[in-house]
């Protein structure tokens, strides 16, 4: 008897320790756990916490990225004309889609701010001009993105297929710019704001309001340029200038609150503002009157453009532009088209928006087939498939939030942001298997593009390489993300050591929260606004 139940200890000894090597080994087929990063992470009571700098910069607050702020579903605007293609099926359709535009632009707004849809039944609807919603409310809709859906077929001279853009052309918004005459402008009294900041201090507040529309100012000094290493490109023995002395880098927002002296922003600060480097000169200017597109739509369709095997410096056929505010583009399958999808304005989603390329761009310079050169753009479950372009490039001076949120992108084409000081990008969750996401100094490339991010983050990303590189008094990071570090000089430096590299944590290692934008915009807006955006 005793003999019996010392075989069956030995027995349960040997099966827990045999359970206990193959749950050290792990199972093969189960996800790792997840890491964790010092940046941003859950603390015990499920909120973010978020690492800062000695100076207090921190990783910023993305969520206010998409229409309407964030966390706001697209609206489903009805129907007000129905459309079929020409008997023939040659015949130009850019006359009878713009009159059925032109027919709900003059119909009055709903209390939402709606006027009404144009919907392309199924087939294809060949069009040789551009066809373009130039008034507040208005949608075009097709009838389903596939090859039984609905398409517009270019044709003819080369053009954009379809413009949103009502047209006044302004200089607003997040930008490069210059101070203009007659401006409402007062000093902000701060020595530093760090990155990722909601308030700050103002001389004097009177004459501002809670809702003005303002610009956050910092001037470009040649104290500055001097100490982020941008004042000695060169190009071919000949001097490069990166950006000029005496511009204004120009950020875009509301005032939340007044309170005496403190300011507060409708969304978060992407940039630091160092009183040091700016000559004391930072200032906030009165903006109202801003006249963009609002409650606008691109929905359901396919763009078809004819193989473009061409360098993208020639004429093209660009799919579409938008230019508005509280817009929307969504379920769009762009084809051969190139330099794709062009953005300006604010507060926009891009949603499931396929570009595929099989024509082969040709030279070195390459095509940009995604710019969101916007403020609080989301770009979201979208992708790129093709070779030698960038997937994304962004130009001067633009302002975050800017994210890429589930996306992916097949080919050997890059990311980046592509010149003189792009803040506060996002790319959560993209995969870029055979390409990659560079954070980087582009020098003299270009006209001297130099520093391209900066406070820009890959979050739990995959791609085949990462230039993550570190602008001086700021950060840029990668964070949980897999796929190797390459380490670059500056170009046409090639002689030189590599640039120091910005934040890499957790490397090749997922971490929680599995989203950044989708954690943080539960955080401040709720489940509902999760649901909201179809999460």
């Amino acid at each position: 008897m005793n003999s019996q139940i010392s075989q069956v200890r030995i027995g349960l000894m040997l099966f827990l320790l045999l359970t206990n090597v193959v749950a050290q080994a792990g199972d093969p087929k189960k996800e790792k756990e997840p890491g964790k990063s010092e940046w941003a992470y859950l603390g015990k009571d499920g909120k973010l916490v978020y690492k800062k700098s000695p100076k207090g910069d921190r990783m910023m607050d993305f969520s206010y990225a998409g229409y309407m702020g964030g966390g706001v579903a697209l609206p489903d605007v009805p129907v007000k004309v129905t459309l079929k293609p020409l008997s023939d099926v040659n015949s130009d359709c850019s006359t009878l889609i713009q009159t059925a535009i032109d027919q709900v632009s003059a119909m009055p707004l709903d209390k939402n701010g709606f006027r009404g849809a144009v919907l392309l039944a199924p087939g294809t609807y060949p069009c040789a001009k551009t066809i373009k919603i130039a008034a507040d409310g208005v949608v075009l809709r097709g009838s389903g993105k596939s090859e039984k859906g609905s398409i517009i077929a270019m044709s003819g001279d080369k053009h954009t297929a379809v413009v949103l853009s009502n047209g006044i052309n302004q200089r607003v918004g997040n930008r490069l710019g210059n101070a203009a005459g007659n401006e409402k402008s007062i000093k902000i009294t701060d020595k530093y704001i760090p990155a990722g900041s909601l308030n700050f201090m103002v001389a004097d507040a009177a004459g501002f309001k809670v809702g003005d529309n303002v610009e956050i100012r910092k001037p470009v000094t040649g104290k500055w340029i001097n100490f982020i290493q941008m004042d000695d490109l060169l190009r071919d023995g000949k001097a490069q200038t990166w950006i000029k002395a005496g511009s204004l880098l120009i950020t875009e927002r509301r005032i939340a609150a007044i309170n005496d002296h403190k300011i507060s922003l409708d969304v978060p600060l992407v940039d630091s503002y160092d009183a040091g480097y700016t000559n004391d000169e930072t200032t906030m200017v009165l903006a109202n009157g801003v006249k963009r597109l609002k409650q606008a739509g691109l929905e359901n369709l396919r763009i078809v453009s004819p193989p473009q095997a061409v360098n993208h410096t020639k004429a093209l056929y660009y799919a579409v532009r938008l230019n508005g505010e509280d817009c929307w583009m969504r379920d769009l399958d762009l084809i051969e088209t190139m330099e794709s999808v062009g953005t300006g304005g604010r507060r926009i989603t891009l949603q499931r928006i396929t570009v595929v390329r099989k024509a082969l761009h040709e030279g070195a310079s390459k095509p940009a087939e995604f710019a969101p050169n916007a403020g609080q753009i989301l770009i979201d479950r979208c992708s790129v498939e093709g070779d030698n372009i960038w997937y994304v490039a962004i130009g001067a001076g633009q302002t975050g939030p800017i994210v890429f949120l589930n996306c992916n992108f097949v080919g050997n084409g890059r990311i980046e942001g592509h010149q003189r000081w792009s803040t506060g990008m996002l790319f959560d969750n993209c995969k870029v298997p055979n390409g990659g996401i560079d954070f980087k100094n582009r020098g003299s490339m270009g006209s001297g593009h130099g520093w391209g991010t900066a406070w820009s983050v890959a979050w739990n990303c995959e791609a085949g390489s990462y230039v993550n590189q570190i602008p001086p008094g700021t950060y840029n990071w990668v964070i949980g993300s897999k796929g190797k570090s390459m380490r670059l000089p500056r170009p046409f430096n090639n002689a030189d050591p590599a640039l120091p590299e910005g934040i890499f944590d957790a490397q090749n290692v997922r971490v929680d929260p599995s989203s950044l934008y989708l954690a943080q915009l539960d955080e401040r807006l709720g489940k509902k606004a999760l649901k909201a955006i179809g999460y």
